[in-house]
């Protein structure tokens, strides 16, 4: 399909067979419109009540299907049974944050001692260190669990097993064929896994751990014995939740239930530091999948970035109000300085920096960039451009790199092939993001080494220019009850996109700037409908033009919907992701639509 599409891309309506839609009318009791998007997800019939539905009692595996669970469990049973001081070293990210407190949650819960330690990001890095091992040792702790991290932490891990350290890593970052000398090493996603649990992030393996060990002190009846109540692992779900919504693994089988039950424990308010910072963020309404991975967690995470690398996991950890309040209003001045940081360092990289758009890969870099948002920057120049990106921030010959892909280019795995090579030093990640170290010397033959593996690839990545869409709606349909009969299929994320939807001929009536970055706009249809709408990030982009115009022209408009509560009103807004000048396009109005 031919669109004239603002932002270069092409709008295509996602398939589906009309059959199974009205299969799904008839015998489940739908509307055609979440008939149509239950359809295009090409959920199996069999399974369409767990996806409506999902319960974690309904999709639980056995834990020790994972690689090596036994091996974590029973080590950990006797480091309780012996009341050895447990370490545990979490990475930086929301991820790393959650996994730590799970962990440490649960063992404040049944009076086991703990110590933890986050290293700092900018002096330390990623990963396990030997100075971080040395000082959990320091304060007693006789073994070591390293989360979120580990998998590839050959020289820390081999010395200190050595040494007589027990070291147990729950990690889910792709491994080499060869692994650390760890005593466990519970990871979905190292070779030799078998558990099809790939789609878990750290706190889901966790927690994975946590029902193992818990079975086991119970069947050894060592709560009863010891006078202990036994956690209720429900509980946690907060935190699983938001560590799977912000690593941006895929929301399907167990995560989608760890979501779905994760959003309703937050209305316990259980966790202080969550409620705290919920708080200060201003939400007043239930928490959705955008509200962990667009606000709690960017804050969490703005801790690593430009503050304290400890503070998200010690918001997570704590009992005491005070601190709780003091790291949350930290965290929240971390993230507006982080905010600050990355305008600059993005303005000036486009301002200094000459990017190729004919490159297949767009590798940057430059001395001293600020390694706590360079992450950040790949990721809106990938989004920009559509092309894998990368940012090396240079200091004394090193270079640290954040890398973001596209879909159909791992470039977790193209990170592992090119430190075989003895180009990179040292690094990891997923199929869509990464990070390594390099010798400055080395950037070029990266440089020329990825584009190349790239080149291979690219007739497969054409459909990267492609901009899909579930429906076509009406003005009119822009309501509550429409918003709630698509939000049945939430929680939306990675692997359950939110539904993308194209509203046609509409007229734009006037645009404004709001927090600097986003144009707030009004759109008039032919029926007399007012479309109010949001595009994020549009200021300084194509999109910007247009929705600023003074010229009064119909447009066409593709995105979601979003439900805006502020102060008791509700008001369904639609979310621009492009817009187009085109008269019609190829796809059916639900008739619930209008």
């Amino acid at each position: 399909m031919n669109i004239n599409s603002v932002l270069g891309k092409n709008w295509t309506p996602k398939n589906y067979n009309e059959e199974t839609v009205k299969f799904l009318k008839e015998n489940f009791n739908l509307s055609e419109i979440v008939s149509r998007l239950i359809a295009i997800r090409k959920i199996k019939i069999e399974d369409v009540n767990i996806f409506l539905k999902p319960k974690i009692k309904n999709l639980l595996p056995n834990p020790f299907i994972l690689k090596d669970m036994d091996k974590a469990v029973n080590r950990t049973f006797q480091a309780i049974i012996n009341k050895e001081t447990t370490g545990i070293f979490g990475d930086y990210d929301v991820d790393g944050a959650t996994s730590t407190a799970i962990l440490g949650n649960y063992f404040s819960e049944i009076n086991h001692k703990i110590q933890i330690y986050i290293p700092d990001r900018k002096n330390e890095g990623y990963g396990p260190s030997i100075n971080g091992f040395h000082k959990l040792i320091s304060l007693g702790a006789k073994l070591i669990f390293t989360v979120d991290c580990g998998t590839l932490s050959f020289e820390t891990i081999n010395f200190f097993q050595k040494k007589k350290i027990d070291v147990l890593v729950f990690d889910h970052h792709q491994s080499e064929l060869k692994l650390p000398n760890a005593l466990s090493i519970v990871n979905p996603n190292r070779y030799d896994d078998e558990s099809k649990l790939n789609y878990l992030c750290a706190a889901g393996v966790c927690l994975m751990f946590l029902i193992a060990l818990n079975k086991k002190l119970r069947e050894s009846k060592w709560f009863d014995n010891n006078n202990i109540k036994e956690p209720n692992l429900i509980n946690y779900l907060d935190l699983v939740s938001l560590g799977t919504v912000c690593d941006v693994v895929p929301l399907i089988g167990l995560n989608r239930a760890i979501v779905s039950q994760g959003l309703e424990v937050f209305k316990k308010k259980s966790n202080l530091g969550l409620n705290t910072l919920k708080n200060i963020c201003g939400i007043e309404t239930n928490l959705t999948t955008y509200h962990l991975g667009y606000i709690l967690g960017p804050r969490i995470n703005a801790g690593g970035r430009v503050g304290k690398s400890s503070h998200g996991a010690n918001l997570l950890l704590s009992k005491n109000s005070k601190e709780i309040f003091k790291i949350a209003s930290e965290l929240e001045s971390f993230n507006k300085e982080r905010r600050i940081i990355e305008t600059e360092m993005l303005d000036n990289i486009e301002s200094k920096v000459k990017i190729n758009p004919s490159e297949p890969v767009i590798v940057l870099s430059g001395h001293n960039l600020h390694g706590g948002v360079i992450g950040i920057i790949a990721a809106r120049i990938k989004d920009k451009y559509n092309k894998p990106t990368i940012v090396i921030s240079v200091e004394n010959g090193i270079g640290r790199a954040s890398a973001r892909s596209v879909l159909g280019f791992d470039i977790g795995q193209i990170i592992l092939n090119a430190i075989e090579k003895n180009i990179l030093k040292k690094g990891g990640g997923h199929k869509m993001a990464g990070g390594f170290t390099i010798e400055e010397n080395k950037i070029y033959e990266f440089k020329e080494y990825i584009n190349n593996k790239f080149l291979k690839v690219i007739k497969n990545l054409a459909k990267n220019n492609i901009l899909s869409f579930d429906s076509k709606i009406s003005a009119s349909a822009l309501n509550e009850d429409f918003y709630s009969e698509i939000n049945m299929l939430s929680p939306f994320g990675s692997g359950n996109p939110e539904p993308r939807f194209v509203i046609e001929n509409l007229e734009l009536l006037k645009s404004s700037i709001v927090g600097q970055r986003h144009i707030k706009s009004i759109f008039l249809a032919s029926d007399g409908s007012v479309v109010k709408s949001v595009t994020f990030n549009a200021v300084k982009s194509n999109l910007e033009s247009y929705l600023l115009s003074k010229k009064r022209k119909k447009i066409n408009i593709v995105g979601k919907i979003s439900l805006n509560e502020w102060k008791g009103e509700k008001n369904v807004e639609f979310i621009i992701d492009d817009i187009s000048v085109n008269k019609t396009i190829n796809n059916s109005v639900p008739s619930s639509n209008g």
